[in-house]
């Protein structure tokens, strides 16, 4: 790891913990997060000449994170609405241009990518929400600690012994070695952590050890999406927003996966329970 990439890894991990602490900068960081990615999506995208509308997408994204963290509920999944609100707009917008080539394309890809950064990116706010004040702070350290070390794994031990490529079409740089580290790594953490997930709900260690492995292994297939996203737009990078580190969708790629689903097995575990 370079000097570069750890000062910088240490710069995101302190304000991750602040955001995981403190509710305003939380919402802040989710919202800078957010927007970034979506733009950055939006940016490669355009690499290809689809005719998106990015501003707007944008704009419906940082309202979904926003309007979870306000409690502002008018449906039961009402953040579907706003994508639904995103493609009538979006679907407006297109009636408006003289040039109507691509526009399935263009329509298509930017609700994916509303879907894909900022519905997705918003289960971390529900992860926070779903148990009141310390639990839901735990809870989402939880799932924070055992995806990123899971990127720290497959970087640390791919790096080091890595010598069977995983996909090399999708991503040259991922090596069997590093997957297999990744998923270890975030199995040591998920029992090291144990003690962050609910009381009331008693996981034996062996359903605490198969969590691990298993959201470590979203992770990885979150950073894999990404790698084809940047593949087929002929980026290296999603943006240099961090130095070593590349930009926001480089940094947020594997919480993509395993946020959401950690969220749907906790609030299907919790709701068990009542």
């Amino acid at each position: 790891m370079s000097h570069q990439r750890f000062f910088s890894a240490i710069l995101m991990g302190t304000i991750t913990t602040l955001a995981v602490i403190n509710n305003y900068i939380f919402i802040v960081v989710i919202s800078f997060l957010t927007a970034g990615g979506l733009y950055e999506f939006f940016y490669m995208v355009k690499k290809k000449d689809v005719p998106i509308y990015s501003y707007v997408g944008i704009f419906i994204g940082l309202l979904i994170p926003i309007s979870i963290f306000a409690h502002f509920a008018l449906t039961e999944n009402w953040e579907l609405l706003f994508i639904v609100i995103c493609l009538l707009l979006i679907l407006f917008m297109q009636f408006a241009r003289e040039d109507n080539r691509n526009a399935i394309l263009g329509l298509s890809t930017t609700l994916f990518g509303v879907l894909y950064v900022a519905w997705f990116f918003s289960f971390l706010v529900k992860i926070r929400l779903l148990l009141p004040g310390v639990q839901g702070v735990k809870l989402l350290g939880f799932i924070l600690l055992v995806t990123k070390s899971g990127d720290i794994g497959a970087l640390l031990i791919g790096t080091s012994i890595g010598r069977h490529p995983l996909l090399p079409k999708v991503s040259p740089n991922k090596s069997v070695e590093g997957t297999l580290g990744s998923i270890v790594a975030s199995f040591l953490i998920a029992m090291v952590f144990r003690s962050f997930l609910p009381p009331e709900i008693h996981f034996p260690l062996w359903q605490v050890a198969l969590m691990g492995m298993f959201f470590g292994a979203l992770g990885q297939l979150g950073d894999l999406s990404e790698s084809l996203i940047k593949r087929d737009c002929g980026v290296k990078d999603s943006g240099k927003l961090v130095p070593g580190l590349g930009g926001v969708l480089d940094m947020i790629d594997s919480l993509l996966f395993s946020a959401p689903a950690f969220y749907l097995y906790m609030s299907s575990t919790l709701k068990a329970l009542q």
